[in-house]
Formats: C-alpha cells, structure tokens, sequence
C-alpha cells in the first residue's frame, strides 16, 4: 500500500477519536455539567453518559452538588469593650441550582468567606467578652440566618456555621486564668470554713450531750448516794437504839443497887487517870460515897436504893432486826401468785391429797416478862 494512503487512514482515525471525545461526555455522580454553545448557556448535564455538538457545545464547569466544608482563617473581631479576639469559622453548605452558582457569583467559596467575617463582625460587635465567649448557639444561628438569606440567590444552601475557637489576647487570657484561680480558691476557702464550722458544730453538739450525760450521771449518783447514806444512817440510828435498849434493859434485870455503883465507879477511877499529860483530875463526890458505901452500909447515895426486892420488870425493845424498807408490792404480788399456782397445779396433780393442816399459831409471851424468869402469882 502506498505511503499516502496510510497517511490518510491515520489522519482519518484520529479525526474521528477527536469526535468522539467532543461528542461523548460523562458527568460523574453527585456532578453537574454546564454546557455552552458559542459562549451562552445551552443546558445542565445530570450525572452519566451524555452526547453533545462538538466543536459547538462546550461543557465549561463541572459543579460538585455534594455538602461542602469550608474552614476559614481566624478572623480579628472586636467586642462591645474594645477587646480584639480572634475567631475561626466553619461553614457547611451544598450547592442546590449549579446554574446561579456558575453565572450569579464570580467565587462563591471568597463571598462566604467575607461574608461570613463581615457578619460574625456584625454579631460580636454588639457584644462584650464574657457574652461572647458564652453565646457560641447564638452566635451560629445569626451567622446561618445572614449566609442563608445572602446566598440563596447564588444557589447555594448555607446548613450550618460553627466557631472552631474563640481566642482572647493573652493579656485578657492571664486576667482570665487568675480571676478562675481566684473563684477556685474562693470556693475552696468557703467548702474549707463550711467544713470546719460543720466540724465545730458537731463537736459543741457532742459535748453539750456529753455535759448533759455527766450531769444525769452525777445527779443519780448523787441521788442514790443519798438514798444509801440515808438508810446507813436509818439503820445506825436504828443499831445504836436497839444497843441503848439492850444496856437499859441489862441495867434493869440486874436491879442495881448501892453496890453496884460503887463497884462501877472504882472501874472508871483508872481510866480517868490514863495517860502522861493527866497531871491534876478531879474526883467527883459521888466516888467518895461509893467508896464509903462500899466499905460500910451506913451511907447511901441519892437516888439508889439500898435493897431490890420483887421480880424484874422488863421493858419492850421492839424487834430486834433494824426495820428496812419493805418489799416492792408489785413483787409480793407476783411472788404470791406464783405460789398459788404452784399449790393449784399441785391439787389438780394430787386430787386425793388433803390439805396440809394449819400450823398452830405460837403462843403469844408477855414481852415485857424475861423467857427464863417465872412470873409472880397475881
């Protein structure tokens, strides 16, 4: 085959790849094609396999439908108190009508970028340092609305607007962070000195019940200290009663007579002359007239007689166990009942059994006559 001919034949395949490749365009998923016919708009092609005029036809942009982020630089603002923060944003937004987005906006990415500083400019200028730093909602809802309402010719839907960070100048920042360090430290002092008047009013409760313990503690010791010192003193009264009793009544068995006295009297004479520092004592005139008694019978003393005739008489000392108090009632009661059932339960064990015969009572003796001494016939 001749040289010119193949020649021709290359020139011929290439012609028609070249036409195949303008005629023959595919629009990926979530893309949309604009298609232009000598410079003016003809139509959108959707996503997939799409046949144009070549060299009349051009597809110019590709738009992408899909959400899209958009982080912009930190932005210096400044707030209602002449404080300078810097604030980076974050837009969120999606393409709805590629047409107006190709053909209303030169760029739309730059638009909302000075858009969206212009409009967080707006908002933060109205308000101070610590409003701003705690109405992050507010802020985003604000800048949503503007950039929602400013771009909706552009065809573009604004979803969402965040503030990444918020940054005070670091003079603010120090201020900042000793003014939290103060409130901590504020709030630490204030737990501390709750704790501690907690602690002082537990411990002032607990020694007020234990003063009020110690002072019922002393008041019954005190009581039963009183009770038992009151019948030691029932029953030494009582002791020392009986023993007067008994000496009296010792004296009057024994019928004293003159020399008995003289006898006594010669037993007090050493003890009154016991001891080193008994230099001068006294006799009393009552001894000399024992003493003359006991040697003669010619003197008496005043008031004792000479003989003792006639049978003695006795006198009642009343019983001879000092008197206690008497039983608790309430426990006679019960002890009295307890035996009454125990002889109920006997007789119902024992029906045939008679009953125990009475003792017979003890024959009553004259207490003023001595057991041992036979009393003289009326």
């Amino acid at each position: 085959m001749p040289p010119v001919i193949l020649i021709l034949l290359a020139i011929l395949v290439l012609f028609v790849i070249v036409m195949l490749a303008k005629t023959v365009r595919i629009i990926p998923q979530a893309r949309a094609g604009i298609v232009e016919r000598f410079g003016k708009y003809k139509e959108t092609l959707p996503a997939g396999l799409n046949v144009v005029a070549p060299f009349i036809d051009r597809v110019r942009y590709i738009i992408d439908l899909r959400e899209q982020v958009v982080s912009f630089p930190p932005q210096p603002v400044i707030t209602e108190d002449n404080l300078v923060v810097s604030i980076d944003t974050v837009i969120y937004f999606q393409v709805t009508d590629p047409v107006a987005a190709t053909y209303e906006i030169a760029n739309y990415i730059q638009a909302i970028e000075q858009l969206t500083m212009t409009t967080l400019r707006n908002i933060v200028g109205g308000m101070d340092l610590e409003e701003t730093l705690t109405s992050r909602d507010s802020i985003n809802s604000g800048l949503r609305g503007v950039l929602d309402e400013a771009t909706g010719k552009w065809g573009i839907r604004v979803n969402r607007v965040e503030l990444k960070g918020i940054d005070p100048p670091p003079s603010i920042k120090d201020s900042m962070e000793k003014q939290m360090r103060a409130d901590r430290e504020k709030r630490a002092v204030i737990l501390t000195a709750e704790g501690q008047r907690q602690a002082a009013i537990l411990t002032a409760e607990g020694a007020k019940q234990s003063s009020i313990l110690n002072a019922e503690g002393a008041r019954e010791s005190q009581i039963l200290r009183a009770q038992a010192d009151r019948e030691s003193s029932i029953l030494r009264a009582q002791g020392e009663g009986q023993a007067i009793q008994t000496v009296f009544q010792a004296i009057h068995d024994g019928r004293p007579d003159q020399s008995l006295l003289a006898y006594q009297y010669l037993q007090m004479m050493p003890k009154i002359a016991e001891g080193d520092a008994n230099k001068v004592w006294i006799v009393p005139s009552e001894i000399g007239r024992a003493l003359e008694g006991l040697g003669s019978t010619m003197n008496s003393l005043q008031g004792i007689p000479q003989h003792v005739d006639g049978p003695a008489k006795r006198v009642d000392m009343g019983p001879s166990e000092p008197t206690v108090p008497g039983p608790d009632t309430q426990l006679s009661q019960t002890n009295a009942a307890v035996e009454a059932a125990i002889a109920e339960a006997d007789r119902a064990a024992n029906p045939g059994r008679s009953a125990d015969p009475e003792p017979e009572p003890p024959t009553a003796t004259d207490p003023a006559v001595d057991p041992g001494e036979v009393p003289p016939a009326q």
